[in-house]
């Protein structure tokens, strides 16, 4: 009964349940408790398994599914001659062995917690109960006694006070770990292999800390030079963190051996211009011809330009052996914005290099600071579509640059959790935590990060914990509000410093080699300060590489047809492939009737609603060699169960893409359904439209309003990204849109925002009306030979308004975009019509229907279907023979929303140049409001039908 005895003393209260608890689950898989628990079951003879298998039977305790069958053959014996040992003395072997393993368990699950991370010292260290021997009921002179671990921790049998060194060093050293939270016990077992026995301490020859020792010299040195030439200018430099500069390139270099042919980096301001030239090279002579003031494009090249710590640059450099694309994003103060981004990047460079599978051939690297990771939702966003089947990139490195403060925060102020990296166990990444001050250990964790990268394909997160040497920026006065925190910096010696003295004491680098190598470097500097004098730009690379042969947009006043109809037969071709679904696919009835009426309405020419219109665009680029990714939140069937271009079997769940489906050889579509995110999705395909010109990139809201959570992707990138940073992009915003009585929040896509957001050509803003019309808005991305983001306010009740409709021939040759659609119904002769009507978007079809009930002839309807670039040509055109007509213009939107305060004195303008009786619109629409609509149905119907008679004059 041995066995029985032995465990009886660990098997009370909260131990029983636990180790019962991973018996159940050891016996029924293995591999699905920690391996330290897997070597002591195997090792426990069949008297002590019972004693477990019946504490696993109470009613707190999991049970297998199926039984336990017959468990793993033992390993090892429990102790060597253990059947002739004294009966007390197994008890107390294995009672050991138990409790042993529990405390090393917990110092993989707590070790970080008493890790050295601090390069300041201010952090009070405690001995966490759990990483107290004495918890396990370990005593003083139970220090030096052997106890079998069946090589736990690479050992045999080792003694406590062995056991706690190898614990300690390993996870209670500069290196902190967090990874027990991980699900999957590969990762968590690769992990453990790279860490236990703190293999950082012997892991870098004479060469290596050289190479170590180089890169922290052009990390400082860079920020000492650039403080002794600009002493009065910002630059948001990264001293006291200048190690993230050895951590990014070591990244770079470790997945560049592993075959990576691409690496965008996004980060915010902090350390910008010191990856800028030590990670990306961009030369130091054009940073100092900024500093200067100089401009940072050539004379030729337009652009408003930004300030030097938030632009972005690119290179192809040797690393490993191999050429490698590097690009670091542009970005504005919005912190973590360019988080997405460059996921969208990343993905967009994967599937234009056909990487679809592993999706290891690209990746990005993301720098934050640790009050954003922590303080920023984004960053939650952009980590839960890691994993997600249209967003997934292979992984991401992030590294976090941890000054311990943000602007003035302190972090018990700046997020609630123990670590400014917690939100990143929500996505099961593991979290290395790594002292600044220990170059060596920096280095040796951002090999492990890059690794993990290519062997999982998930991200990782590094933890720089550092500090912040001055204060916000170099004009800033920290004391202010942290003096404790900046005494103790002032006394601080720098990193590449204390680095050096430690390579000459141990005799790895002599002191008079690591002078010669900063003295080096300096003189670099000086002599790429002296070129900045007359540096100048020749040339920038916005328009090389993938988007060549595009150019900038030309003027304002500029408004030609783009080549975008198409052969009636190609159309019907795609017609009848949105139409037709294998023999042996159940498709819904409902949808199959949806299919029967598409086919119909392009085998008549008749009667081509919305949805139809935007697959026939689809299916037609699709067949030009243009892929089209549309993505959002439930964009596969669209929020109003109108698009369905992902068909889904009503017995098996399998998917059908009629798109997919047109003939041999045409490229690809995807629609994805996003997770319920705006501002992470948007700023993903955005990015992703950055990176492929040629494919058509679509984002579409539920309701259009919900773009309102994307603000700072609108603003601060589709809006200005290409005149600050001469970055291009195709990317469509569909934004249901239209006024029926469903209350604030499903009424308005609030489209005066971006009108005025609206400038220089920035971008196309839209409010059509025909479902011809939006086909040639969709082409017209393509086909033009420059990049616009288009925003379109998209119809809800028009999806299936029987006069929302086009013929096949609208389509056809002889047709493209029309900024401006005239008259089309029988009144009397233009100069005796007494009323204009300009209108946009489904308005229109409210003022048609009353004025052909109420037969009104002498009253024009004319839509504005661009808002901008405003078409003041197509306006006058058509404005010009109402020559007796008062003009009109007409809104669901309150006064002031919508397009009155935009279009009011561009209308006049044009009026103004016509030789005709109008020279101001005047408004009609909903009066000024706070909210965009009412949510009472009987309001709104009266609103509506108000402003509708007054606009037809009844």
């Amino acid at each position: 009964m041995a066995g029985v005895d032995i465990l009886a003393t660990v098997m009370n209260g909260a131990n029983a349940a636990f180790l019962a608890d991973l018996y159940a689950r050891w016996a029924e898989n293995p591999d699905s408790v920690d391996p330290s628990f897997q070597e002591l079951f195997a090792a426990l003879n069949d008297e002590a398994r019972s004693v477990l298998t019946d504490a696993s039977g109470a009613s707190w305790a999991p049970r297998p599914r199926g039984g336990f069958g017959e468990p793993p053959e033992p390993k090892k014996p429990a102790a060597k001659g253990a059947a002739e040992a004294d009966p007390e003395a197994t008890r107390r072997a294995v009672l050991d062995s138990i409790r042993a393993l529990m405390l090393i368990r917990s110092y993989r699950v707590r070790g970080h917690l008493m890790a050295q991370l601090d390069p300041l010292g201010l952090q009070k260290i405690k001995l966490h109960p759990e990483l107290d021997p004495k918890s396990y009921g370990f005593a003083d002179e139970d220090m030096d006694r052997p106890i079998f671990l069946d090589m736990v921790l690479g050992k045999e049998a080792a003694s406590l006070r062995e056991i706690l060194a190898i614990c300690r060093a390993s996870y209670c050293g500069p290196i902190g770990v967090e990874f027990m939270h991980i699900q999957d016990p590969e990762q968590k077992s690769w992990i453990q292999r790279r860490i236990e026995g703190a293999p950082w301490l012997t892991a870098f020859d004479t060469n290596a800390k050289r190479q170590i020792l180089q890169q922290l010299t052009e990390a400082e040195g860079f920020e000492s030079f650039c403080a002794k030439k600009y002493a009065t200018t910002k630059r948001f430099g990264l001293e006291g963190g200048e190690t993230t500069i050895n951590a990014v390139q070591t990244v770079i270099e470790v997945c560049a051996a592993k075959g990576v042919k691409e690496i965008a980096i996004g980060m915010a301001h902090r350390g910008r211009l010191n990856t800028l030239v030590n990670v990306v090279k961009k030369p130091f002579t054009q940073v100092f011809s900024e500093f200067r003031g100089s401009s940072t494009t050539p004379d030729d090249v337009q652009g408003s330009g930004d300030v030097k710590y938030h632009l972005g640059t690119s290179t192809d450099l040797e690393i490993s052996g191999q050429m490698v694309h590097l690009s670091l994003q542009p970005n504005p103060s919005h912190l973590e914005a360019v988080d997405p981004v460059v996921m969208g990047k990343v993905r967009a460079r994967q599937d234009m290099a056909g990487d679809t599978v592993g999706r290891r051939s690209v990746m990005g690297i993301l720098l934050h600071g640790d009050a954003a990771f922590a303080g920023q939702g984004l960053v939650y966003e952009t980590m839960a579509m890691s994993q997600l089947i249209g967003y997934r990139t292979g992984g991401t490195v992030h590294i976090i640059t941890n000054n311990q403060i943000g602007f003035t925060t302190v972090p018990a102020h700046a997020y609630s959790g123990l670590y400014c990296t917690d939100i990143a166990k929500a996505i099961q990444a593991p979290i290395l935590h790594v002292n600044g001050d220990d170059p060596e250990a920096v280095v040796f964790c951002a090999r492990m990060c890059a690794e993990f990268r290519m062997q999982f394909g998930a991200d990782i997160v590094l933890d720089i914990v550092c500090y912040r040497r001055h204060g916000h920026n170099e004009t800033d006065e920290p004391a202010f509000t942290q003096p404790i925190m900046y005494a103790r910096i002032r006394e601080m010696q720098t990193t590449r410093t204390l680095y050096a003295e430690r390579l000459a004491k141990e005799g790895s680098v002599p002191a008079e080699e690591s002078k010669a190598i900063n003295d080096a470097f300096w003189g670099q500097l000086d002599d790429a300060f002296q070129a900045a004098q007359s540096f100048k730009p020749n040339k920038a690379d916005w328009l090389e590489g993938h988007w060549s042969g595009l150019k900038p947009a030309g003027s304002d006043a500029e408004e030609k047809d783009e080549p975008t109809a198409i052969p009636l037969e190609t159309l019907r071709e795609v017609g009848a492939a949105l139409a037709r679904v294998p023999a042996d696919f159940n498709a819904n009835p409902k949808i199959i009737r949806q299919l029967e009426a598409k086919k119909q309405a392009i085998e008549t020419g008749e009667g081509i609603d919305w949805s139809t219109g935007e697959a026939l665009a689809f299916g037609t680029l699709l067949l030009d060699g243009h892929r089209v990714r549309l993505s959002g939140e439930d964009v596969q069937r669209g929020t109003f169960s109108q698009r369905h271009s992902v068909l889904t079997d009503q017995v098996t769940q399998a998917d059908y893409v009629p798109l997919n489906n047109i003939r041999e050889g045409q490229t690809r579509f995807e629609a994805f359904n996003s997770l319920l995110s705006e501002m992470g999705v948007l700023g993903f395909d955005y990015g992703y439209s950055l990176a492929d010109p040629n494919t058509l990139v679509l984002w579409e809201a539920q309701f259009g309003d919900f773009a309102n959570g994307a603000q700072v992707i609108i603003d601060q990138f589709i809006a200005s990204g290409e005149t600050k940073w001469l970055r291009m992009s195709g990317l469509v915003m569909l934004l249901p849109h239209g006024y029926e009585g469903q209350g604030p929040e499903h009424s308005s896509a609030r489209y005066e925002r971006y009108l005025q957001l609206c400038a220089e050509r920035n971008m196309r803003v839209g409010n059509i009306t025909t479902p011809a019309n939006y086909f040639h808005a969709l082409r017209r991305q393509l086909r033009a030979n420059y990049r616009k983001p288009l925003i379109l306010m998209t119809p809800k009740s028009l999806l299936r308004h029987k006069l929302a409709v086009s013929k096949l021939e609208d389509f056809g040759p002889g047709t493209a975009f029309r900024l401006v659609l005239p008259e089309t119904d029988e009144l009397v002769a233009p100069s005796e019509v007494k009323r204009v009507v300009l209108c946009s978007g489904k308005v229109y079809y409210d003022l048609l229907a009353e004025r052909r009930d109420k037969g009104v002839k002498d009253v024009a309807l004319i839509r504005l279907e661009q808002l901008h670039p405003f078409p003041r040509i197509s306006l006058a055109r058509t404005l010009t023979p109402y020559t007796n007509a008062e003009v009109i213009w007409c809104q669901e939107e309150p006064e002031n929303m919508g397009g009155w305060t935009f279009v009011d004195r561009r209308i006049e303008k044009v009026l103004g140049a016509l030789d005709i009786k109008a020279k101001r619109p005047v408004y009609v629409g909903r009066e000024e409001a706070a909210s965009p609509a009412t949510g009472l149905a009987k309001i709104h119907a009266a609103q509506q039908e108000a402003l509708v008679r007054k606009a037809l004059g009844l």
